[in-house]
């Protein structure tokens, strides 16, 4: 699938049907684009005033002329892509790798991603794109340790040791892993649950960490999932999930613990957790996020390609698997 920017005149038509309170799936569809294009197109261009076509082309070209390609990069399409993605998040090794699916036979379109490292840190034209990695620093080194976990008493706990060995194979969907991320001064919280298989992301905020608001958001954000996606949950040791005997009976699941101060056995949940804090850093209040925010990063995290999935994106994999589950069910 080849990718080509947004015009003036789309630019235009976004504003009016914005304007006249249409969503995001309305215009993606009408424009015959994907969702995820019109959701960044929006977060990245819109003002307090709303969505303006006239100034969102104006930032366009700013971008592009802050950004000029490098002489290793005379291929313009392929600087273009490399500038949109990055911009929008992904790293060096996720635009290398998606090239591949975008552009099967364009040999033209491809770079490996070291090349991709050494042309944003060699040249200083294009330190703009220091900032959008992952670990934005004027030097490379490598990444530190994640947060542990902590492991207060929670009632009839079971521990992530009796969890059935399927689930460390990742062979199979609906096996989540889930976490709380906390605002600055515990204003506001997300409850995020990511599927170990497929990384497909849910997120739903809450206003305190009480366990009752806390297993609420879980069913709803799983209770309309198709069941062969939910089957097992496995959280760390907070006590806002204390009522996960709630949980398991409403959503006819089996809830896991990890083992005290290891992350690591959460380690999908950990990663995305950290893809989310590039949107809201440590020391954001959550006070005024709202769920539509929410919902606009969980959308672009599951349309970023990954390595571990063959550098398709969580939401095609989603996708994939429903459709192969409806084929089964017509057989």
């Amino acid at each position: 699938m080849s990718y080509t920017h947004l015009t003036p005149i789309e630019r235009g038509q976004v504003q009016a049907w914005r304007a006249e309170g249409k969503s995001m799936s309305y215009i993606a569809d009408r424009l015959g684009r994907d969702k995820g294009t019109i959701s960044r197109e929006l977060h990245r261009n819109s003002t307090k005033n709303g969505y303006d076509a006239q100034r969102a082309q104006e930032k366009y070209h700013q971008r592009r002329e802050a950004c000029r390609p490098a002489k290793r990069l005379e291929h313009q399409p392929l600087w273009e892509y490399l500038i949109d993605k990055i911009g929008d998040g992904w790293s060096p090794q996720q635009v290398a790798g998606r090239l591949l699916i975008d552009h099967p036979d364009d040999l033209k379109m491809r770079i490996c991603h070291e090349s991709i490292y050494q042309a944003v840190y060699g040249d200083k034209r294009l330190h703009c794109l220091i900032k959008c990695l992952a670990q934005a620093r004027p030097k490379r080194r490598p990444r530190g340790q994640g947060k542990t976990s902590r492991g207060p008493s929670i009632p009839n706990r079971v521990g992530i040791e009796q969890r059935p060995e399927v689930i460390e194979e990742r062979s199979r969907f609906g096996d989540w892993e889930g976490d709380l991320i906390v605002g600055a001064h515990q204003q506001g919280y997300l409850v995020t649950l990511v599927d170990r298989t497929s990384r497909f992301l849910l997120s739903q905020k809450v206003e305190t960490k009480q366990a009752d608001e806390v297993v609420q958001a879980v069913i709803t954000a799983l209770e309309d999932m198709p069941v062969s996606w939910v089957r097992t949950i496995t959280f760390d040791n907070g006590t806002e999930f204390a009522h996960h005997e709630k949980m398991a009976d409403a959503l006819q699941i089996s809830v896991y613990f990890a083992a005290p101060y290891s992350s690591y056995q959460r380690g999908t949940n950990e990663n995305t957790n950290g893809l989310i804090r590039r949107h809201l850093p440590k020391g954001t209040s959550f006070r005024e996020l709202s769920q539509h925010r929410v919902a606009q990063i969980v959308e672009e995290l599951n349309n970023r390609p990954r390595k571990i999935l063959g550098y398709r994106t969580p939401r095609e994999v989603f996708q994939q698997q429903r459709e192969e589950h409806r084929v089964a069910l017509g057989a």
